[in-house]
């Protein structure tokens, strides 16, 4: 269940590149998904790699946000391909971050029981997480990726200079994955990461530490396309993460998903440190990097049934427990753990007290 991953590091191989995937579909047959920021920003440029990408009716544009990834914005696309005759034979590209590519592939997926689709990401988030790997879905009934399915893109192309054109909130939040890859990986990997300077996206260094967090996260996933054991390790920060995500969307006050996962990774490294001893010296590397960048998110323990609740609908969950993908150490992983409500309360008390909240 891999992508062909294409690097395209400047206009003349995007175009190259874009050409010679495009030659096997009917002009037809191919459409383009985007949200407004990718349109603004990133299809203008793709306009002169191929003519799809200057015919309006070709093109489905929703509105910016994660709390567009929803059954009305699928329903959308569904309705575009519809409209334009889209076949089995046909070819969804969506250009954008996380909410598009999720949405976009399971739009593909499911219609006509399935057609192509790439994914060109305009994010660093979806560059180094959402965009690889084959997962697809939507957000429903309040809670992150309810409904989805495990469909790979033909292909992912590259293209670091959209990464201009993102403010500083939407490239930490793409930063919050690659923490996560770093702590998956090696001691050499973590450092690398904290090591990066988030205002210089274009560096030689920063180029690297990408393609080194796209490989943690394809090494895992060829060994576990469909997540029955090792991939689960990717959800490292995201059980508690999608709780204080689900908890900001309750709020109508929704916060980007990096944001909720770097603060999920405080709550879950301290449950490593409780149940399996992960050293305390990097538990406190990995919150002064977490607190200088992300600042807080702010809840009281009023709030804490809600976010129980939330992780209780964890994915991971195969019975009653709330399961974990919980470290040793960096790159010592341990999937499967389950903590008990009270040992999650107090994580949930360990970063409100850190955060001085």
């Amino acid at each position: 269940m891999s992508s062909q991953r294409i690097s395209a590091p400047n206009k003349k191989s995007l175009q190259t590149h874009l050409q010679a995937l495009l030659q096997d579909y009917e002009a037809s047959q191919i459409f383009v998904l985007c949200d407004e920021n990718s349109l603004r920003h990133c299809v203008s440029i793709l306009q002169d790699c191929h003519p799809v990408f200057r015919e309006s009716e070709r093109i489905v544009c929703l509105p910016a946000g994660d709390e567009h990834k929803n059954i009305e914005s699928l329903c959308k696309v569904w309705q575009a391909l519809s409209q334009g005759k889209a076949t089995r034979k046909a070819l969804l590209i969506n250009v954008g971050g996380g909410m598009i590519s999720d949405l976009g592939g399971f739009a593909a997926a499911s219609f006509k029981r399935g057609i192509d689709f790439m994914n060109i990401p305009t994010t660093l988030l979806s560059c180094v997480d959402a965009a690889l790997g084959g997962k697809t879905g939507i957000n429903f009934n309040g809670l992150k990726n309810e409904v989805g399915a495990f469909c790979p893109a033909k292909a992912v192309i590259i293209h670091t200079p959209f990464f201009d054109s993102l403010d500083w909130a939407n490239r930490c939040s793409g930063y919050a994955e690659m923490l996560k890859h770093g702590l998956l990986s090696s001691v050499e990997h973590w450092n690398e990461v904290l090591s990066l300077d988030l205002d210089h996206c274009q560096t030689e260094a920063f180029g690297e530490a990408v393609l080194h967090s796209m490989l943690v996260k394809e090494n895992i996933v060829q060994q576990d396309p469909t997540e029955k054991g090792l991939r689960k390790a990717l959800n490292l920060g995201h059980t508690i993460g999608h709780a204080f995500e689900s908890l900001s969307h309750h709020r109508k006050e929704p916060v980007l998903h990096g944001f909720a996962v770097a603060w999920g990774l405080v709550c879950e490294l301290y449950l490593s440190a409780k149940l399996l001893q992960f050293p305390h010296a990097r538990l406190q590397e990995a919150i002064t990097c977490i607190k200088e960048t992300y600042g807080a998110f702010h809840f009281t323990c009023e709030d804490y049934p809600f976010l129980l609740e939330a992780m209780h609908h964890d994915k991971k969950n195969h019975d009653a427990a709330i399961r974990f993908a919980l470290l040793s150490d960096i790159g010592n992983i341990h999937i499967d753990q389950s903590a008990e409500e009270k040992l999650i309360a107090e994580s949930l008390d360990f970063y409100r007290d850190v955060f001085g909240i």
